[in-house]
């Protein structure tokens, strides 16, 4: 893998302000993003080299640590809860046939899928007939922030409908996955977000208010100022803002929305080269869960230590260029190992707290915000967020999904709308399954139920009374 000289440390240190800006747009970026990144710096600087890894004799695999393969012989006091993590070259990825047929079935999937579509899906059960067409004008008019592009009052005009009518047909567009999509305004979008958390669990008591009336202060940082204008201390200002860090998003349309994110192309990203793969170690059901973190080069990369003598065998005044080539190598070897090790951190952490879901399926997912394991791990929410975001990993039943899926607070209740509607005697009504999810510990209004229901593709309760009649004739 492309690596540092040094191993991961455990320990993050405070960054410069160059290497935590260059760390942290390494971050964002998947393995294929950074090989190409790393390739157009080798090609143009000198003074970066990549050094050839280990390569465990046993299963053949390259690795960065020092000592034994750490998949081949592990540490002998390994716990079984303790993943094995480690390190290699993405090349040392290998496609099986299973791999090959669960991307052509997922390129199926979701390639002919956009967010309108999505979002149409989720709405069409609660939506008249006479409004579906105003609601695809609307949708077919957002723009790749999901945001709506043409003012309301031109959806009425163009369909002689009251303003009232649009506005009820908006609304029911946004408060559909992702949250906010079709507002108006990235304002609006977050007021509607603000609104549907309230719902389930509690918001800065002024937030709304310094998303209304100081916007722009909050954008610019201004706590000191906005708290004087709305009256409240700055520390609440503060609040609020790492609030709305951790859980608003005011493009609904740059959001994960379902299993997928939405990216610059018309079609949504297939992940054919996961960032990660998670296995258990053998075939026992205490077994330790090994996950090997993919780098984007075979090697380690590293300064050429020649380079470096060569500066101090030249002329003082020959040096500048040679100088700044050498800084630059510096701090991106410096940047890619704090990457790796953030990395690393975040992908043990999360094999010890979901290894019941990695192994077992969607159903025993455990709740877990981005904020709580930036807790965990002692590192800024916004650092979590680069980390997962546009990341994937292949799963032990060789399923690529999303890094973003081992977050999704929704996933464990649609797993159990799922199983309620597959063991239903006769079709229930989404306020019935509301009451069944609330009986299993899940507070579900019914509007989240239809949702929810939408997303996983389920009809509504009158249409599958009508579908097992057709069956059975």
């Amino acid at each position: 893998m492309l690596q540092t000289q040094l191993r991961p440390s455990t320990q993050l240190r405070p960054l410069t302000t160059a290497h935590l800006a260059q760390t942290m747009a390494l971050i964002e970026l998947s393995a294929v993003e950074l090989e190409q990144k790393v390739q157009a710096e080798l090609a143009k600087n000198p003074a970066l080299e990549v050094k050839d890894a280990r390569r465990c004799p046993v299963c053949k695999r390259q690795y960065a640590d020092k000592g034994p393969c750490p998949r081949c012989h592990p540490a002998q006091t390994q716990q079984p809860d303790q993943p094995i993590v480690f390190v290699s070259p993405r090349y040392d990825f290998v496609h099986t046939r299973r791999d090959e047929e669960t991307v052509q079935e997922r390129d199926g999937q979701l390639a002919k899928e956009d967010l309108p579509t999505f979002v149409l899906k989720q709405i069409a059960p609660e939506l008249p007939t006479e409004d579906r067409q105003i609601a695809a004008f609307i949708l077919s008019n957002l723009d790749e922030d999901g945001l709506l592009e043409i003012p309301i009052i031109e959806v009425a005009r163009y369909y002689h409908v009251p303003l009232s009518r649009v506005g009820g047909v908006i609304a029911l567009i946004q408060h559909a996955d992702p949250i906010g999509v079709g507002s108006p305004s990235p304002q609006d979008a977050l007021l509607i977000q603000l609104e549907v958390l309230a719902e389930h669990q509690s918001v800065p008591p002024h937030a709304p208010t310094a998303i209304q009336e100081g916007m722009d202060l909050l954008s610019r940082h201004q706590y000191a100022e906005l708290a004087r204008q709305i009256n409240i201390q700055v520390h609440q200002v503060e609040e609020i803002a790492r609030f709305m860090c951790d859980n608003l998003n005011p493009f609904p349309g740059r959001a994960y929305w379902g299993d997928i994110r939405t990216g610059q192309s018309d079609t949504p990203p297939v992940f054919t080269q996961p960032d990660a793969i998670i296995t258990p170690v053998d075939d026992s059901p205490e077994a330790p869960l090994v996950v090997e973190v993919f780098s984007p080069y075979a090697g380690i990369l590293r300064v050429n230590p020649l380079f470096r003598q060569a500066i101090n065998q030249v002329a003082e005044n020959n040096t500048e260029q040679w100088k700044s080539d050498l800084g630059r190598a510096e701090l991106l070897v410096k940047c890619l190992q704090q990457r790796t090790t953030t990395i690393v951190r975040l992908m043990r952490r999360l094999a010890v707290i979901q290894r019941e879901f990695i192994l077992h399926g969607d159903k025993h997912l455990r709740p877990q915000t981005r904020a709580s394991l930036a807790k965990e791990l002692q590192v800024h929410e916004s650092t979590i967020s680069r980390a997962v975001s546009s990341k994937s990993v292949q799963m032990p039943n060789g399923h690529i999904i999303p890094l973003s899926k081992f977050f999704d607070r929704s996933l464990q209740v649609r797993t159990a709308l799922k199983q309620i509607i597959e063991e239903e005697k006769s079709p229930l009504s989404d306020s019935a399954i509301s009451i069944l999810l609330d009986e299993q510990g899940y507070s579900v209004a019914r509007r989240t139920v239809a949702k929810y229901r939408a997303m996983e593709g389920i009809l509504p309760s009158h249409l599958r009374q009508s579908q097992d009649v057709v069956e059975v004739s």
